[in-house]
């Protein structure tokens, strides 16, 4: 017979287990080990908890010595995206650049050696890939994470990137269901709304999210986005015919379903993170996100609290909440079986010299020139013109070509410039004296030397295309490199696209400004 003592233990831990918390710091605070003792099944690494690969894999076994089979989540995308590198760039082009490149098996690849990394560090759930179709060129929070804009290229690349992750032993989670690509709206800010028809969805968005289930994708993370065409009343994460109905019951997926994070503002400024996660269990997710902002042992307590709560007001059923528990025990497991049974890591580099990382390889095929210029054989001065940082990349992360041309041509300087304060940064002003600033100052600055100008998503901030025309006018020997969404009309001498901002994306564009690709 069960106690109500035991009953309400059991009750406890399954609420525990559904949580997904941070952290601060790079070691575990002791608060942290004692609700993993207490049943908590998983912990979310950002940035913040890395420090090196050394120091990551230290972290991680001190969680497994309290509990061994512990998911270990990690936001690494590779690309603009990453947490493992965080403090100098990524080792791997994003998902925009393989798009670009459009060859499967070396995204199966480039993902297989990403999960490989993350195994080493003790990391066994990666909230990757995203399956966004990027269908909405101004969205300001998709853009170079999405494989592309069409849906059939999106679908055998997320498909790919799954199977190549978890052959690494590491858990694929892909995001954001049902589709985050057609927004103007950062779900960090605000509660996206994507009004289109249900044929549209199923058509475009939906597709790489079937790719993703049928190669076996073990997790899937909801999007706090509205989209009436599938419930007009309730964002995606907590609503019931959206998880249950179509992730569940039609597309047939039975693993763990991960929210976003719950703190952002989608969700917490209209429902509150307690109440939200409530939602969101009770529509049908499995995993409470949460961290990103809200990383303290108060907020962990505080969403168990709700949780057993809402079962004891009759609210969310006993009967849902240890079903979600049980999902990600079930991938806990899996994960446990993984460890040490994976292959060895990518190692493909057929038709490329010994020894080249498969993220240079990808990097450096994903390029595109226009235009023809001789190689720079002075140093260059490089004026990065940098909008507001994408709140899911974060500012933590440099990015750009300096240090790599440095490296190449030595004596290399560079400056980053903002948008001017009279400039609206997300819409056209048409006042070309907004720019006048920022390439009056380059200029200043760069004397005699060449430009090489620096950009990101310049189709989407007019005070960076009108710089550009400054700087253009004034030098028109000017080099323009994009390592965003390569939506404006090339210009520079030359101009180059790298399909994303990584450390390895300034690398490729580096050798060939400087002759050595």
């Amino acid at each position: 017979m069960t106690t109500l003592a035991s009953s309400t233990d059991q009750l406890t831990r399954d609420a525990l287990a559904v949580l997904q918390p941070g952290f601060l710091g790079t070691t575990a605070p002791d608060w942290l080990l004692r609700r993993l003792g207490e049943g908590l099944s998983s912990v979310g690494l950002f940035g913040r908890n890395v420090d090196s690969p050394e120091q990551l894999a230290a972290l991680t076994e001190r969680l497994r010595a309290e509990r061994d089979d512990v998911l270990v989540a990690i936001d690494e995308e590779g690309g603009d995206v990453t947490r493992l590198e965080v403090r100098h760039g990524s080792s791997f082009p994003g998902n925009y650049a393989l798009g670009i490149v459009d060859d499967p098996e070396l995204t199966r690849s480039v993902a297989r050696e990403l999960g490989r990394r993350l195994a080493e560090c003790g990391v066994n759930l990666n909230w990757a890939p995203s399956a966004d179709v990027n269908s909405n060129r101004d969205n300001p929070v998709i853009g170079v994470r999405s494989f592309g804009v069409r849906p059939e290229l999106v679908a055998r690349h997320t498909a790919a990137y799954v199977e190549g992750l978890q052959s690494a032993g590491v858990a694929a989670c892909t995001k954001h269901f049902p589709g985050h690509g057609d927004t103007a709206v950062d779900s960090h800010l605000a509660i996206p709304r994507i009004d289109v028809d249900l044929d549209t969805v199923h058509a475009r968005d939906l597709l790489p999210f079937r790719a993703a289930i049928a190669a076996g994708s073990k997790s899937v993370m909801s999007a706090h986005i509205l989209l009436p065409a599938l419930d007009p009343d309730r964002p995606a994460t907590l609503s019931r015919r959206i998880l249950g109905g179509l992730l569940r019951e039609e597309l047939g997926f039975q693993g763990p379903i991960i929210t976003d994070g719950m703190e952002m503002a989608a969700i917490a400024s209209a429902y509150g993170v307690e109440r939200g996660s409530v939602l969101a269990i009770a529509a049908g997710a499995d995993a409470i996100c949460v961290g990103g902002g809200l990383a303290d042992e108060e907020t962990v307590l505080r969403l168990r609290d709700a949780l057993v709560t809402a079962v004891r007001a009759g609210e969310l059923s006993e009967e849902r909440l240890a079903d979600a528990a049980a999902r990600v025990r079930g991938l806990a497991d899996w994960a446990l079986r993984a460890r040490g049974t994976s292959g060895p890591g990518a190692d493909a580099r057929e038709g490329t010299a010994p020894g080249t990382p498969i993220g240079l390889v990808a990097a450096r095929r994903a390029v595109h020139v226009t235009g023809t210029a001789a190689p720079l054989t002075r140093a260059p001065y490089v004026a990065a013109l940098s909008p507001v940082a994408n709140i899911a990349v974060g500012d933590e992360t440099p990015w750009g070509l300096a240090a790599e041309l440095a490296r190449l041509l030595p004596g290399t300087r560079s400056g980053t410039y903002g948008a001017p304060a009279d400039a609206d940064a997300g819409a056209g002003t048409g006042a070309g004296t907004a720019a006048a600033g920022p390439a009056a100052e380059v200029l200043a600055a760069a004397g005699d030397r060449t430009v090489v100008a620096v950009v990101r998503d310049a189709h989407r901030h007019p005070w960076i295309a009108e710089t550009l025309d400054a700087l253009l006018a004034a030098r028109p020997g000017t080099v323009v490199v994009e390592m965003g969404v390569n939506e404006a009309e090339p210009k520079g001498a030359p101009h180059i696209a790298t399909y994303g901002a990584a450390r390895v994306c300034g690398r490729a564009a580096a050798e060939i400004i400087a002759g050595r690709s």
